[in-house]
C-alpha cells in the first residue's frame, strides 16, 4: 500500500484560477439582484444629476419670447414669432441627446444588466426630464407677467416665463434612452453560445 500523495492534514494546492463567487452572479452570468438594484439607484441617481444640467441648457439654449405693455394689458411683441414653439423644439433635442448617451453610457458600463436596469434607466429619463423642466422654469423669467410689465414700465420688452407648450416633450428623454439601448444590446449585446451543428447533427 502507497502513502496518498497530500497528506490529510495539510491543506488542498492553490488553485491559480478560482471560480467566480456564485453571491455576485445570477444563474444566466449577469449581477445578482442586490448588485443590480445598486447599479439601477445609480442610474437613476445620476439621470437627477444630468436633469438640472438640462434645465441649465435648456435655459441658456432656448428662444425667448418678447413681450410688451402697453400699461393695460401684455401683448406679444412679434405676434407671428415661432419663439414658443422653438422653446419646445429646444428642449425636445436637448432630451434626445441626453437620452441617447445615458443609454450609451448605460450598455458600455453595465452591458449585462437586466431588465431591473433597463427600467431605471427609463425612469431616470422621466424624473430627469421632470427636474430639467422645473430647473428651467424655476430659475428663467418670472411667472409674473402683470407685476414684471409694471416693474419695467410701459412699452418696455421684457421675456415671458420659459414655458413647455407640449407635455410630450417630457417623453422625449425616456423614448431615446430605451431605443438606443434596445439597439446597441441587439447588435453589441451578449449572445448565448450557439449549439455546435455538427454535433447535433451527428446526435
Amino acid at each position: 500500500m502507497t502513502a496518498p500523495l497530500t497528506p490529510p492534514h495539510q491543506p488542498p494546492p492553490h488553485n491559480p484560477w478560482p471560480s467566480p463567487d456564485p453571491s455576485s452572479e445570477g444563474e444566466d452570468g449577469g449581477p445578482d439582484l442586490l448588485t443590480e438594484l445598486k447599479h439601477s439607484a445609480v442610474v437613476a441617481g445620476a439621470s437627477l444629476v444630468a436633469g438640472v444640467l438640462l434645465g441649465l441648457l435648456w435655459l441658456w439654449l432656448a428662444p425667448r419670447v418678447p413681450l410688451i405693455s402697453d400699461g393695460k394689458a401684455v401683448f406679444l411683441k412679434e405676434s407671428e414669432g415661432e419663439s414658443a414653439i422653438g422653446a419646445d423644439g429646444t428642449f425636445v433635442l436637448l432630451a434626445l441627446a441626453f437620452g441617447a448617451l445615458a443609454a450609451a453610457l448605460v450598455f458600455l458600463l453595465h452591458r449585462r444588466g437586466g431588465v431591473i436596469l433597463v427600467v431605471a434607466l427609463a425612469l431616470g429619463g422621466v424624473l430627469g426630464s421632470l427636474l430639467a423642466w422645473g430647473t428651467g422654469t424655476f430659475l428663467g423669467p418670472t411667472h409674473d407677467v402683470a407685476a414684471h410689465a409694471r416693474e419695467v414700465g410701459k412699452g418696455v420688452v421684457f421675456d415671458a416665463p420659459l414655458e413647455l407648450n407640449t407635455w410630450g416633450a417630457l417623453l422625449a428623454w425616456p423614448v431615446a434612452a430605451m431605443v438606443v439601448h434596445l439597439a446597441l444590446t441587439a447588435l453589441f449585446g451578449p449572445r448565448d453560445p450557439e449549439e455546435d451543428w455538427d454535433a447535433s447533427h451527428d446526435a
